[in-house]
């Protein structure tokens, strides 16, 4: 997906030769302290930052320098880092404002219905405005709206980040789902153990460049100490 990627935010270069690699219906968990380049990966994979130097790939289609609603074309969903809902429509509208079908003559598998099945108190609240929901009914509009693109890849930016732990573990059991359903996913953690309880593969960067890439599996069966690359003591 990423290869040798370089990115700057102005004269701050905040990627040094990052690659990530996604296989198909895996999920990739991507750790790192705050700072360490999580976020600003995931603005380079959906077109959001422009990389210098490096090669965006999605399944095999350069899309390097392409706009974001290109990039979304070729089935990459982003579910930002502080949910980014439209505060102003309804829950219904956040929706179906997201609507894309999928390329050829595939049946959309996700509509709103489908979505509502997903999430059953999305569908209660469908005529509310978003803005009167709760974090974590925020937090299932965001990634309900990210599916609504039926996407191919589904980046996750930090989707436990400022919930309560009986959230966030629903959100978690939903990540599990759309993992069982086949969905590529790339999972944006700050807490690892959420990340080793559902991840196929691990990437740890740490001040812009990829200190550990390596199958869940061999991490734990190596018994390695991660805990200076990601802030834990």
């Amino acid at each position: 997906m990423l290869e040798d990627i370089d990115a700057f935010y102005g004269d701050s270069h905040v990627l040094h030769r990052v690659s990530l690699r996604l296989g198909q219906g895996r999920l990739l968990g991507l750790l790192g302290r705050n700072g360490a380049g999580k976020s600003t990966s995931m603005s380079v994979t959906v077109g959001l930052l422009a990389p210098r130097l490096g090669t965006v790939k999605v399944f095999g289609h350069p899309v390097t320098g392409r706009a974001p609603e290109t990039i979304a074309a070729h089935g990459v969903a982003l579910v930002p880092q502080g949910r980014r809902i439209f505060r102003s429509l309804t829950v219904r509208e956040n929706l179906v404002v997201a609507a894309r079908r999928p390329g050829g003559a595939a049946p959309a598998p996700w509509t709103f219905e489908t979505v509502a099945e997903l999430f059953p108190l999305l569908h209660a609240r469908r005529d509310q405005l978003a803005a009167s929901l709760s974090g974590g009914e925020q937090q299932m509009l965001a990634i309900g709206r990210a599916l609504m693109s039926n996407p191919r890849v589904l980046l996750m930016d930090e989707p436990s980040e400022g919930l309560a732990p009986q959230i966030v573990a629903e959100v978690m059991t939903t990540i599990r789902r759309l993992k069982e359903q086949g969905l590529s996913i790339v999972l944006v953690e700050q807490n690892p153990k959420l990340v080793f309880d559902v991840a196929d593969d691990i990437v740890i960067l740490n001040s812009g460049r990829v200190v550990v890439d390596a199958s869940a599996d061999e991490l734990r069966r190596s018994g390695a100490d991660l805990r200076h690359h990601l802030g834990i003591f």
